[in-house]
């Protein structure tokens, strides 16, 4: 396994090293986001315009060489749009009738879903089946999604006219939530100096499909000891407010917590974070590292909280310290 698990780590620092000709900085966003890749899971990536989220995904299918397709939500947007839907079509030489399923942007590997909360809830509840069974059921058939699927979805966290917040059993399905944030100087600088000049360097695959889906089955292969997954449980459990675990905090500020798929979600993206670093069992860290980008979309506060301005993040913040004892 350790040679399996050297090689892995090469294929995604080649990656990485890739990805940095044509996209500048964000490498806490770019490692979320590989994570959610390497766990099989979705991401929701969320930042203000101007920051590459569009191009870092564009990006990324083309280095994996998976098909893309880019949905942009719009107000008016309905589900057949997105998953497909029967068309009648006539035999020009029978001259007979029949229908055929012409299939939506849903049916690619990698799918960006673009300003997703830009969009009614009934339009956005048509990603549900998709995200999370790998399928879609249309006209009474079920039909499977190309493998590897991957969700990537973005929203704009400072516009609310014309936006439709997504309800929170569409949030669960997503691994990861990821923040990107304002490039600092020095990569804003080379940014600019990259992005304005000559031509883009053009990307060519480094790995494929089929590699990414061993890389998966080697993710789920990951120790994950009884100690991690002790901590797991009590990390979640502690965000409940009617739990007996519930830290003061959450039981102050705090309206609902983290459900059971929000631990399955901590111990996944532990396993990719440290299959991402070559190494064959989840640690105490790994889930620190992940604590915010899993369970940050996974928290509902109370008004107390928006008086006091305390955020999801600021109450993980104190989760992690608490979070110690396990060390």
């Amino acid at each position: 396994m350790s040679q399996r698990l050297n090689q892995t780590r090469h294929s995604l620092e080649l990656l990485r090293n890739e990805l940095s000709k044509v996209f500048v900085g964000q490498h806490e966003a770019v490692e979320q986001i590989l994570i959610a890749l390497l766990a099989g899971g979705h991401a929701l990536l969320t930042g203000v315009p101007g920051l590459g989220k569009t191009k870092l995904v564009k990006s990324l299918s083309c280095l994996l060489g998976l098909s893309f397709r880019r949905i942009q939500f719009t107000p008016d947007l309905m589900p057949a749009d997105i998953l497909g839907g029967e068309i009648l079509e006539e035999d020009p030489e029978s001259g007979r009738r029949h229908f055929r399923f012409l299939e939506g942007p849903i049916f690619s590997q990698f799918v960006l879903a673009d300003e997703i909360n830009r969009t009614p809830p009934k339009t956005q509840a048509a990603l549900l089946e998709a995200m999370g069974e790998g399928q879609v059921t249309s006209g009474g058939a079920t039909r499977s999604l190309p493998a590897p699927f991957f969700v990537l979805a973005t929203q704009n966290p400072l516009e609310l006219e014309g936006t439709y917040p997504l309800p929170e059993a569409q949030l669960d399905r997503f691994l990861l939530e990821v923040v990107m944030e304002y490039l600092s100087p020095e990569e804003e600088l080379r940014m600019v100096e990259e992005t304005t000049g000559g031509e883009a360097p053009e990307l060519s695959p480094v790995l494929s499909g089929e590699a990414l889906q061993e890389m998966q089955a080697l993710c789920r292969e990951i120790v994950a000891p009884r100690g991690i997954l002790e901590e797991a449980v009590w990390l979640c459990e502690a965000t409940r407010p009617q739990s007996p675990q519930a830290l003061p905090p959450f039981q102050e500020y705090g309206k609902w917590g983290a459900g059971s798929r929000g631990v399955q979600s901590l111990v996944l993206a532990g396993k990719g974070r440290a299959l991402l670093q070559g190494r064959g069992n989840v640690s105490h860290e790994d889930l620190l590292m992940v604590l915010k980008p899993v369970l940050r979309h996974r928290l509902i506060l109370n008004y107390r909280a928006a008086a006091a301005g305390v955020t999801a993040d600021s109450l993980l913040a104190e989760l992690g310290k608490a979070a110690q004892r396990f060390r």
